[in-house]
Parts: structure tokens; sequence; C-alpha cells
């Protein structure tokens, strides 16, 4: 089958009859994405097209790509229940992302780290994965691409470059984020901690 084989290259092979069941229930389009810096995934629901919409990075590790799914079908499981008439990461968002993991969790997808850090993580879901620090660092791990220096290996006021050729000078610490200063606009900007960065 088309569908299994095209699974097969984005996720776990042990998570493909899962993902392609609650696809085939929920009336899924499923969309590989190029690589968006802001988000990992989207959803969408059939408001103005006949179905709910998923798409998902496709520079994602199978673990990541999967989790991301997860995620994002929990959003489409709220909106079945609730519409918009609740918080897109409130406690319903939270509810059916915890129940829809904890099916994936019996089937022993995941590498033990993994598996642990999440069964943990969905006690009470961040927004964002990538908000989940732990859980970033392991799943970074299986990156098939390794992004090299990210901005918490360095001490404050190092220069470095980010992606798009911009200079910052990095500041300390708040709450989980690092302020870092542009160097050009001298504008104060808050920064992942393992957002990739090379040092200059």
């Amino acid at each position: 089958m088309k569908e299994k084989d095209l699974l097969l290259k984005y996720l776990p092979s042990n998570s493909i009859e899962i993902v392609l069941n609650w696809i085939i229930e929920k009336n899924v389009h499923l969309k590989i994405a190029k690589k968006r810096n802001t988000k990992f995934g989207d959803y969408r629901p059939p408001i103005k097209n006949p179905n709910h919409r998923i798409s998902i990075n496709h520079d994602l590790n199978k673990y990541a790509f999967l989790i991301t799914f997860v995620h994002e079908l929990a959003h489409l499981v709220a909106w079945e229940k609730h519409g918009n008439k609740v918080s897109p990461h409130g406690i319903e968002w939270k509810t059916e992302y915890r129940h829809l993991m904890e099916v994936v969790l019996k089937e022993q997808v995941f590498p033990e780290e993994i598996h642990e850090v999440l069964k943990i993580s969905i006690v009470n879901s961040k927004a964002s994965s990538s908000s989940d620090l732990k859980l970033t660092r392991i799943l970074k791990k299986y990156d098939l691409k390794q992004t090299g220096t990210s901005l918490e290996d360095i001490p404050e006021n190092t220069l470095f470059k980010i992606e798009n050729g911009k200079v910052f000078l990095k500041g300390n610490k708040r709450r989980t984020r690092y302020i870092c200063k542009n160097i050009q606009t001298n504008k104060q900007y808050l920064f992942h901690p393992l957002t990739p960065i090379e040092v200059i």
C-alpha cells in the first residue's frame, strides 16, 4: 500500500498501523511540509475544506514526527468535541493529547529514554514539544543531521550567528530562554536554549 510506504519514511515502523487508522478514521489530509522555523506542525479544521488537515515538517526525525502528529491530532479531537470554544492548548487539548499518546506508549514505539520522558511530559503537556527541554534534548540525539553547537553550550557575552546570518550577543537566562542582543539593531530577543548557532 502506497500510504504505508510513504509513512514508513517519516514514522517508526511499529507506529504505522496506529497512525494510518487514525488518518482513515478522522478523514485527515496529511501534508509533509517544508521546514518551518516557527513550528513543527499545524492543524486546520474542515471549515473551507472537506478534510481535517495536518501538516508536519519533513525534516523531523521519526520520533519527533510521531510526537508532532499526535500533538496535532489532539487539536483535531478537541476541535471535534468543542469547536473553537476552548483554548488551543488548554485542559481539553492536554486531555486528548495524553489519551492519544497513551495509546502509542502502550505499543513500545519509542526508545526507552524517550518513552520515560514522555510518560512524565504528558501529565501536563507544553504547548510545544520544543518547550519541554528535557524531551527536546533527547529527541535531538536521534536527528540524522546533527546541528552542532546550541546556544546553551556557550557562555554569556559570546557573539554568535544564527541560520539567517544575523549576529547576536548572548545575555542571561530569563526563565527558560536567553535574552540576546542583535548587534546590528541593539534590539533584544528571547532564544530557545537549543537554538543551533555558530560561534563568532
